[in-house]
């Protein structure tokens, strides 16, 4: 973990037993010491299948960490389908929004720390299950601007464990940055290895089709 967070930390979430309890009886274990401030960004790698939205739910809830994610409005319309997102921790996008998703993540963040409130985004920046080229700049933009710390949260199969315990403040030297972000996931194991993408960050902006930042009925993890 970065040396400017060394724990305890300020927030401790209390979580869920029986969630815990579950995870263990599939095997699996969870390190995690509590959150250094009251705002910031989870980044989940890899995100190769829809089993990592399984076990990033059962996490959370073992953890007992609330976050939040951006969806379509349209489908916060649908009756249940809208309050189990809320539930979730979904928040409906706002179009035409100034500075689009990144800018309404940027400012509810500033908000948040203007107001000395809890509020975490979780995200994963590869955007989708398949292997692509790299990683979507958007949560490198949102925790820069918004000078808020990344959780590091290595969602490793191979050795079936959550590791949230990683903290970072980006320098805004983007290769150094990444670097370092690289470093923390080296040897993570996703469900499916070969759908993991290269940790850099994407230069272009992802193909047609590849665009969508709302959670997905087969249970894409939420992006920016």
């Amino acid at each position: 973990m970065s040396d400017a967070f060394q724990p305890p930390h300020l927030v401790q979430p209390q979580g869920s037993r029986l969630a815990r309890s579950l995870l263990t009886a599939l095997g699996w274990c969870l390190q995690f010491e509590g959150l250094p401030t009251l705002q910031g960004v989870f980044v989940v790698y890899p995100h190769t299948s829809n089993w990592d939205f399984v076990f990033a739910v059962l996490a959370k809830w073992a953890l007992g960490v609330q976050l939040n994610f951006w969806a379509k409005d349209t489908l916060f319309r649908v009756p249940l389908l809208g309050r189990w997102l809320r539930w979730l921790g979904g928040i409906p996008t706002v179009r035409n929004a100034p500075g689009g998703l990144v800018g309404q993540a940027i400012a509810e963040l500033k908000d948040a720390r203007s107001q000395a409130r809890y509020c975490w985004l979780g995200l994963a920046p590869e955007g989708t299950r398949k292997r692509t080229a790299g990683w979507r700049s958007g949560f490198y933009q949102t925790a820069l601007q918004a000078g808020v710390p990344l959780c590091l949260v290595r969602l490793d199969f191979g050795r079936r464990e959550v590791l949230a315990t990683r903290f970072y403040c980006l320098s805004g030297d983007e290769a150094a940055d990444m670097a370092y972000i690289a470093a923390s996931f080296a040897g993570v194991q996703g469900c499916r290895p070969q759908g993991a993408s290269p940790i850099v960050l994407l230069k272009s902006p992802p193909a047609r089709g590849e665009a969508a930042s709302s959670p997905q009925p087969h249970g894409e993890l939420p992006r920016v």
